[in-house]
């Protein structure tokens, strides 16, 4: 999709929800469905996924209709915490739950009435395929980043395999794909292209200011004394999530990057993947978010034992 295509729809403005798919018998059902044997599974509620944050909420939110709809329908101004505890819990249980269509449908159900208009006075809906499909983007860029930055490198035929699942993930919400790229070469394309319209949009601003101005102290820390004490963190936070983002979205927000952060990011990540055997060696339940981890003892497999090994391409 170019970027063309992604101004006509978007301005469109409209819901494209798709109609109930009828499963005649359970064979139809599991099929719209991520298993265990998936590298979505694999990788996606490792608790190393933390790492990027702000690379999955700044991308987003860098695209202005998408950042409208977060302003105009959400309380990320008075509850950032908040807001992220209820929303990402539903998009997990999209992938790891025994009701993954049902969880996908209320992910979509919930962004019914999210509608409003943007600074040149043209419309948006969250529903619109365009928009939809980049918010979910931001979620498989996610996967294959930081499984690749701070988990292990990942084959191309590894990020390939992650991408087409991920079709059947987008699925789940039950959303037009119109909008999709159909190969991994095109959804690079479609990546790079949507960083290029990146904008610095309110929420984004706002939701990277820790970066800019050092992460707030608790009030009962006089403020000179946590700007000394918060400095090594504040240094480290800087390279380690500044480090993530895309260049365009460090433009858009003026987050200072330079070479000096970007040896001190790469050495960081060498040492996160050279710990990687230590990691396998932790118990599941503390390698995994909680909603991964219900799903691992659902499926009755330990995810340590196949964490380190590709899997294998489902027919």
């Amino acid at each position: 999709m170019t970027v063309q295509d992604f101004d006509a729809g978007v301005r469109e403005a409209e819901p494209s929800i798709l109609s109930a798919p009828t499963f005649d018998d359970d064979i139809d059902a599991l099929e719209l469905r991520l298993g265990a044997d998936s590298l979505v599974w694999k990788f996606y509620g490792d608790i190393r996924g933390l790492f990027g944050f702000q690379r999955l909420a700044g991308t987003e939110n860098c695209i202005e209709q998408l950042a409208k709809g977060v302003e105009d329908h959400s309380v990320i101004f008075s509850d950032f915490i908040g807001r992220a505890r209820r929303t990402g819990p539903p998009i997990m249980r999209t992938v790891y739950s025994d009701d993954p269509y049902g969880w996908g449908h209320k992910v979509r159900d919930f962004h019914r009435d999210i509608k409003g208009t943007i600074s040149d006075g043209s419309r948006y809906h969250a529903l619109n395929p365009e928009l939809f499909y980049w918010a979910h983007a931001t979620f498989v860029d996610q996967v294959i980043y930081i499984t690749d930055t701070f988990i292990r490198r990942l084959s191309d035929a590894e990020k390939e395999q992650i991408f087409e699942e991920s079709k059947v993930w987008y699925q789940l919400y039950g959303v037009s794909a119109r909008s999709q790229p159909q190969t991994y070469a095109e959804f690079l394309e479609y990546w790079n292209s949507m960083c290029d319209r990146f904008v610095p949009t309110k929420t984004i601003v706002y939701a990277t200011g820790y970066l800019r101005q050092g992460i707030p102290g608790p009030r009962w820390i006089p403020k000179p004394v946590w700007k000394v004490a918060s400095a090594p963190l504040n240094a480290f936070v800087r390279t380690v999530i500044i480090g993530t983002l895309p260049q365009q979205m460090r433009d858009v927000c003026r987050l200072e990057w330079n070479p000096r952060m970007q040896r001190r990011f790469d050495r960081f990540t060498r040492f996160m993947r050279a710990l990687n055997p230590v990691f396998n060696r932790l118990p599941a339940k503390w390698l995994f978010v909680e909603w991964a981890y219900e799903g691992w003892e659902r499926e009755g497999i330990d995810p340590r034992k196949i964490h380190n090994k590709p899997a294998q391409r489902r027919a």
